[in-house]
Parts: structure tokens; sequence; C-alpha cells
């Protein structure tokens, strides 16, 4: 058990402050993706079989692996092998983001399509550099810790495309909308220009085979193939259900007629509020429990918060059963993924951070781009409660996998 001293000193340094900032970066442009983009689509009358496809803008997330040796291998000049493409990416995201407003999702779907998937890349290739910065960064016994506060950062971005973004949406056009969000990238770009690469003794791989091949080799002969497999699977499983759960999550509030400003202040500001209740469980859990401890009990309020979801299926357009079944999702999602996301980093080696990092989140990615592209018409046949309890029995064979992969006891 830490001390008073060693936790104080475990929160309070700049090693946490920032994850806060790489959290807030990162979750930003995926948020825009799955909360606004889809609003926006819905608002303007688009379909929900035609927006539950654009969950397949998301396969550059689930592909990143393919180029992530590139990142590895190759520096750019000045700010160097991390920071150089992080300030590439975030430069990328402020101006793709901010073009969404200068489209017309009616009269050009296929163009709003094209610059999803430039946002899409743009986020994935930023994805992998942040993960692997991080992982140089922290120590093992901040691994946990950190990787809360990245998460519970990551969360709180989707306030600003999901909550202000709505609420501006009611009294500014979309234009004004769309750039005023891409404009909070510029946090992201501020932490690239102000931090320093990580100092690790491992460097860069001396070729590209050698950033292809050995990040492969390395985690296959230290877990064992039949280790390594049931590995991959868990990664696949543990976010299928809440994955899927939250692909509609704007529209489903749409049609159960919450209005844009609602959406904005009932829904996020309880998202706010439990995204801070949060950061303060998840650090203090992931201090005093391992990380595969803090995947069980995480993974169970998982579970149990998309059923607020199906709840308010059945309640209705009720803001009192809003503000508790966001805040709860928040909640739960938020802790669930901040425990996934340290074990992420755990099994990850310093040396090939990119890479195998890239590969073991691109596998968390194909349920929410490949399984969410059939959610509009799963909704259209079942319901939005039908669908709701759909997703809580997708989310039990993660669970099942920590039997394997995360022993409660471990060795």
């Amino acid at each position: 058990m830490m001390t008073n001293l060693s936790i104080k000193e475990a929160i309070f340094n700049r090693r946490m402050l920032i994850c806060l900032f790489t959290g807030f970066s990162s979750g930003l442009p995926l948020f825009v993706l799955i909360q606004l983009v889809p609003g926006w689509l819905r608002s303007e009358g688009v379909s929900l079989a035609e927006i539950g496809l654009f969950s397949l803008i998301g396969i550059p997330y689930v592909w990143k692996f393919i180029w992530s040796p590139l990142l590895d291998r190759f520096s750019l000049p000045i700010l160097g092998r991390r920071r150089g493409w992080m300030l590439v990416t975030q430069i990328g995201l402020l101006v793709a983001i901010g073009a969404f407003g200068f489209i017309n999702p009616v009269m050009s779907i296929w163009s709003v399509a094209y610059l999803a998937v430039a946002v899409a890349f743009f986020s994935a290739s930023q994805d992998i550099v942040l993960d692997a910065y991080r992982r140089e960064l922290l120590p093992d016994q901040e691994l946990g810790l950190g990787n809360s506060l990245h998460v519970q950062a990551y969360r709180f971005a989707g306030l600003i495309p999901g909550s202000l973004a709505f609420i501006l949406a009611d009294h500014l056009p979309w234009q004004s909308v769309f750039m005023v969000v891409a404009c909070f990238m510029l946090l992201g770009i501020g932490l690239t220009l102000s931090i320093s690469e990580a100092r690790i003794e491992n460097h860069a791989p001396k070729t590209l085979q050698e950033a292809v091949v050995l990040p492969f080799k390395e985690f296959i002969e230290r877990r064992g193939f039949k280790a390594a497999l049931q590995m991959l699977m868990f990664l696949f499983l543990y976010k299928l259900g809440d994955s899927m759960a939250t692909a509609l999550q704007t529209p489903f509030f749409i049609d159960l007629g919450f209005s844009n400003t609602e959406i904005g202040v009932i829904a996020k500001t309880s998202g706010l509020i439990a995204t801070m209740v949060g950061l303060a469980i998840g650090g203090l859990v992931m201090l005093k429990l391992s990380i595969n401890r803090a995947l069980w009990l995480f993974g169970f309020v998982q579970i149990i918060s998309i059923l607020g979801f199906a709840a308010l299926a059945e309640i209705g357009h009720n803001n009192i059963a809003l503000a508790l079944a966001m805040g709860f999702e928040y909640l739960g999602v938020g802790l669930g993924t901040a425990a996934f996301t340290a074990f992420i980093a755990k099994n990850a080696n310093p040396t090939f951070a990119a890479t195998q990092i890239a590969l073991f989140t691109a596998l968390t990615a194909l349920p929410r781009t490949f399984a969410n592209a059939t959610t509009g018409f799963i909704v259209e046949q079942l319901g939005w409660t039908g669908f709701y309890f759909l997703c809580v029995g997708l989310a039990v064979p993660g669970m099942l996998m920590l039997l394997k992969v995360a022993p409660w006891q471990e060795q």
C-alpha cells in the first residue's frame, strides 16, 4: 500500500498533467465523428441507416497498426520522433474538423464521408504517437493512474463536440460551430510545443523491416502463441457492448424528442459531473487495486451502465432520466476504458510501443467500426430498448475472457 506521500507524488507531477492533455487531444476528434457528425446529419434529415453506415469511416482506427511502424522508424525534423508526428496530425485535425461546416450534408453526403475519413486518419495517427509517448513517459507503477487520467480527459473532451457544439447550434450556423470545435485542437498543439521527448533507453528501429517485424515477434515470443491469441480476442470483445451502445447516442436522444439545447446542457452536464467523479474514483482505485482487478470491477459497472439507456428508451422524454442515464454511462464506460487502456499499456514493450499499442487498440476499434455500421439497421428492427439489451448480451463474452487473460488472483 502506498504512503500518503507517495500517493501525492504519484498524482501531482508533470507526467500526470501531460496525460490529461494527451487524453483531451486524443478524445476530441473521435467524439466529433461519433457524436457531433451523427447529430448534425440527423438534424439535417439524414436517415438512421445512412448515419449507422458512417461508422465505417472509423476504418483508419482499425488499420492504424499498418502505418504505425513508419511513425516508429522515422522522425520529422526539429521536434523529434514523437513530437514531430504529434504536431503534423494535430494541425491536420484542426483544418479537417473546421472544414465540415463548409459542406451541405444533404446535397453532398459523400463529401462529408471523405472529410470524415480524413479526420479519422489524422486522429488514428495522433493516437499512435500519443499512446507511444505516454508508454515511454510513464514508469510501470504509474501506468494505472496515468492512463486513468488520460481516459477521463478523453471522455471530458467529448463534452465539446457533444455538448457545447449542440448548444451553439441553436444559436449559430453549423459552419461557426465546427470552427469553434476545431479550435480546441490548439490545446493539443500547445502541449506538443511545450513538452520534450520522453527520455528512455530504447531507440528507434534501425530499419523499416525491424520496425515492422520485431514488435509482432517480441509480443508472440513473450506471451506464447496461445496466450497471445487469447489476449487479442479479449481486446476485441471487452468493449464490444458499450461501443455499440454509444454508437448512435445522439440520434437516440433526438428520436426521443430532446432538443439540441437539452442534449447539450442536461445530458452532457451530467456527463461532466460523472467524469469528475470517475476521475477521482478511477485514480484512487487504480492506485489501490491491480489493473486486473480494476478490469473486473469496472467491467461490471460498464455493463450495468448500458441498461440505463434501455430504461431511458422506455421512459421517453424525461430530463431527469436523461441526466441519470448519461451520468452513469460516462462513469461506467469511462472507468472500464481506463482499466482497459492501462492493461494495453502494461502489455506493450516500450521499445515497440507505437506498433504494439496500435495493434492492440486497433482490435478494440473493430467493433466500433464494423459492428457499429449495423446499429442503424438493428435499431430499425428491434427498437431502441431491444437494441440496448442486445448490447448488454454482447458485453458478456469479454467479461468471461478475463478468466484467461486477467484473472482476479494475479500470479
